[in-house]
């Protein structure tokens, strides 16, 4: 999912579309890889084990990097990664309801309702994050949004409605899995919004990493019985690879990916990448898991991308 946005600099790498790319890769297959490992560990085990291993990889990238810019000064630090801004008591209050809403609520809807729907349901609905993120937006006043972004907005939601309505059958459980993740949704949105202005401040690899402990401090203690439950010792070495996958590329690599896009090419350009990652996610369905593309799933995901682009044109801001 893609996080807040810091302000982009001036200034391109060559291969920041490749990266991207790679990106919408590793977040579109996740689902599969991640799905797949549902079939001998607890979800919950699961997500609670990955973002303790992401957590602590986060921390240590912090420190690392806030002593060498102590040591050395800013020269050769990259800013996503630190920040000289000192934390304030109210930044503090910031990523605990962060770390609560956009990583512990967000992580038990979204792992859960992926077990319980299928990979295409799971995928288009977080697609439509940008939509939900625009609406609240316009809501509280903080953008204004024309004719075309509603028109958007209201595609999307169709989409989502279409996909939702193609269960049934051998996935009886699945609107219980689709209403999970309509609320992932408006979990990741109220993250993304919280963060933004954090993240002009401070560096955005931080914001993530220490808002991501938070949540994981309120995760795991709840997740402890199934955590207790599982029979570690006998999982197979595929589950293994999926957790570390999970762990390291879907959280640590994409997101710094993302990060770093952000800054170099802007939000707005960054953000045309995630409409690479329902497709990805759909694609690796069908080839390892067995889903089906429906016609009715087709039409919804088309209606959920097409509204998706709408929202993106540029709004403007109230008071301009």
């Amino acid at each position: 999912m893609a996080p807040g946005s810091p302000t982009p600099v001036a200034g391109r790498r060559p291969s920041v579309d490749a990266l991207l790319l790679l990106m919408a890769v590793i977040w579109g297959t996740n689902y599969s890889i991640v799905k797949n490992a549902f079939e001998e560990i607890d979800p919950q085990a699961f997500n609670a084990l990955r973002m303790l291993i992401a957590s602590t990889v986060f921390l240590v990238v912090i420190v690392v990097m806030n002593r060498a810019v102590r040591r050395d000064g800013d020269a050769g630090v990259d800013s996503i990664f630190h920040t000289s801004a000192a934390l304030t008591r109210r930044d503090w209050l910031v990523l605990a309801a962060l770390g609560a809403v956009g990583h512990a609520i967000y992580q038990y809807l979204f792992v859960g309702g992926l077990a319980l729907t299928s990979v295409a349901n799971s995928s288009l609905t977080l697609a439509a994050t940008p939509v939900v993120v625009g609406i609240i937006s316009a809501v509280l006043g903080y953008e204004r949004l024309g004719p075309l972004h509603w028109v958007g907005a209201a595609l999307s939601l169709t989409g989502i409605y279409i996909v939702v309505g193609q269960g049934g059958g051998q996935e009886q459980t699945s609107l219980r899995g689709d209403l999970m993740m309509v609320g992932a949704v408006c979990c990741w949105a109220v993250y993304t919004l919280g963060a933004g202005p954090l993240m002009t401040r401070h560096s955005p690899v931080g914001v993530t990493g220490l808002s991501m402990a938070i949540g994981t401090v309120l995760y795991v203690p709840v997740m402890l019985p199934k955590l207790r439950a599982t029979p570690w010792l006998s999982l197979s070495a595929g589950t293994w690879m999926a957790i570390l996958y999970s762990a390291l590329f879907a959280l640590c690599v994409a997101y710094t990916i993302w990060y770093m896009a952000v800054r170099e090419i802007g939000s707005a350009r960054t953000a045309l990448y995630s409409n690479v990652i329902p497709i990805v996610a759909m694609l690796t369905a069908v080839v390892f898991l067995g889903e089906r593309l429906t016609p009715g799933r087709l039409l919804g995901a088309l209606a959920v991308l097409i509204g998706v682009a709408l929202t993106r044109v540029r709004p403007r801001t109230v008071g301009t």
